[in-house]
């Protein structure tokens, strides 16, 4: 009666799929539960944003609460400008805390008020910062004006890398600030919470964020990490924060900057070389419009992070010390939204989550094959307070309503144990995707899986650089064996145009621009993730089930198997 009542089971989940799908061939993806692959590192509980005034807004600290609850572990935060000079005020691209000032006769003012406020509504969640140590205060700017921009979306303004972009005029005093602000924190949080942190010097020195030299950087950093380390001798500390490895300038200045780390002349100490404890860098993808169509391009991303892995690993002494990817997007600009940059259409629907789980699934790939330490890829999106409903900016919630990329780190927060082998005729791997993205009549329907002694959980996507749309959906066989139990429970989550999605339901309200308490209600538990079926019992049968799933295009399915 059980094996009845299982096939019965098996055939209804099936159903959907025969009508659209019944020339496609079935895939079959397997899982086994014994072979392990070491530990699934949490390397996507890691989130950071340009402007960090937004941090203790209302729609700001919903977010935060959200992103800390899907996490078992502390989710780590990077923000820019937490030395910024002004008021505090929020706008696109900017923030300020005025930390640092000089009183009339040229002596420091600090004031922690406002990065306290910061780095409280993490610490009270639960989550760590990535405290980035920048930009240049205006009093110590060696080019202090024009110092605030006032850049919009149209890019009309111009350029935004104004006065504090600059180096010091006294590095010294820099260094003092710094020391300074590391005493503060460790004062106000306690020795220990401190050193769970990590700090790190500015942000993309090898593009207009940093108007000096690659010398005058790494001075910077020499006269900087001293600092932090003098204050908290056990505190990390890491950079360079470059953007584009696979660029040849910018890994001309990663290998420079690593090269004086390991046997320069220190410009605060004297001695050779410098602390490092974690290395940094970003990569970014390159979508674009293609006949109408938006078009991804994830191999730009993918050779970015593997031409980062591959800078580090040359490297003996540094090989193994932990990489953040301290930005790690489908494209660089969070805040440029898709009605001046029509390729960011695919921000608000699945794209950006079937993208999202594609893409951190290879990250693992590429850091076992170059045998790297991959700590965390930080993930570039935050929200933007008073804009309109999904705008198109890259960000994870819009108006206090999740978007779909969203859930898919909620799945994420679900997988916990080692990563499991996954074979079977998938299409694509991560090699083929760095040598030409994912194009053409084939779609990227692959799987990442980790398991303990209690679950199995296996994530799956249905992956296309193009937005067809509607894109076809995919038959797909899981088969999961090794499993230990005789009887498991089936949780099956899912991500696609009628599940965790508050931008096709806001679409179906009309697209109002001011939603009454009711609409956004529903599209609150729109953006929540979402079951796809009730939960099931299943009986192995030799310790393997197969569980068919209809797969649409652009969709995340994760399989929760625990018993």
């Amino acid at each position: 009666m059980q094996k009845y009542l299982l096939h019965l089971f098996m055939f209804l989940l099936l159903l959907p799929a025969l009508p659209g799908n019944a020339q496609q061939d079935t895939l079959l993806i397997g899982v086994d539960a014994r072979k392990n692959k070491g530990p699934l590192k949490p390397i996507w509980a890691w989130f950071g944003y340009d402007e960090p005034n937004y941090t203790y807004m209302k729609d700001g600290k919903k977010l935060l609460t959200e992103i800390a609850a899907l996490s078992k572990v502390p989710v780590y935060v990077r923000v820019h400008s937490l030395l910024v000079t002004g008021d505090g005020t929020a706008a696109l691209k900017w923030g300020s805390t005025n930390a640092y000032t000089e009183d009339a006769s040229g002596n420091p003012v600090y004031s922690w008020t406002i990065i306290d406020k910061i780095f409280d509504t993490f610490i009270e969640r639960g989550m760590k910062p990535i405290a980035q140590i920048g930009f240049m205060p205006e009093a110590l700017s060696v080019k202090p004006s024009p110092y605030r921009h006032h850049w919009q979306p149209d890019n009309k303004y111009g350029d935004i890398f104004t006065g504090w972009a600059y180096p010091p005029k006294d590095y010294q005093k820099f260094a003092t600030l710094v020391y300074e602000w590391v005493k503060h924190s460790v004062a106000r949080y306690g020795k220990a919470e401190v050193e769970s942190w990590y700090w790190e010097l500015w942000n993309e020195p090898n593009i207009g964020y940093w108007k000096g030299t690659t010398e005058e950087y790494i001075k910077l950093y020499d006269y900087t990490a001293d600092a932090v380390k003098r204050a908290l001798p056990t505190a990390r500390i890491g950079g360079p924060e470059v953007t584009g490895p696979n660029w040849d300038v910018s890994a001309r200045f990663f290998k420079t900057f690593l090269d004086h780390v390991v046997s320069g002349k220190n410009y605060a100490t004297g001695k050779t070389g410098a602390p490092l404890d974690v290395i940094t860098f970003h990569a970014k993808g390159a979508p674009k419009v293609v006949n109408g169509m938006v078009q991804m391009n994830m191999a730009a991303q993918l050779r970015d992070i593997d031409k980062g892995f591959e800078i580090v690993a040359s490297y003996p002494s540094l090989k193994k010390l932990p990489i953040i990817i301290g930005e790690s997007d489908p494209e660089g600009c969070a805040a440029c939204s898709e009605a001046f940059h029509p390729a960011n259409a695919y921000r608000n629907g699945t794209m950006y989550s079937s993208y999202t789980a594609a893409s951190f699934a290879r990250k693992y790939d590429l850091a076992a094959a170059r045998g790297v330490n991959l700590a965390g890829a930080v993930t570039w999106a935050f929200e933007f307070e008073d804009q309109p409903w999904f705008a198109g900016f890259r960000d994870l919630a819009t108006n206090g309503v999740d978007k779909p990329v969203l859930n898919v780190f909620r799945m994420f927060g679900l997988m916990q144990g080692n990563r499991l082998e996954v074979s079977g005729a998938t299409n694509y791997d991560y090699r083929q995707i760095l040598d030409s993205s994912v194009r053409g009549a084939k779609r990227d329907i692959n799987a990442l899986a980790a398991g303990d002694e209690h679950s199995v959980s296996v994530m799956v996507w249905n992956y296309h650089d193009d937005n067809i749309i509607p894109a076809q959906s995919s038959p797909v066989k899981i088969k999961i064996k090794g499993l230990p139990a005789t009887r498991v429970l089936l949780k099956h989550y899912r991500i696609d145009a009628a599940h965790s999605n508050a931008y096709e339901a806001w679409k179906k309200m009309g697209s109002p621009q001011h939603p009454d308490a009711s609409q956004i209600a529903q599209l609150e538990s729109a953006g929540q993730l979402q079951l796809l079926s009730s939960p099931a019992w299943l009986q192995p049968e030799n310790g393997e089930i197969v569980v068919p799933n209809d797969l649409p295009g652009q969709g995340v399915s994760l399989l929760q198997l625990t018993w």
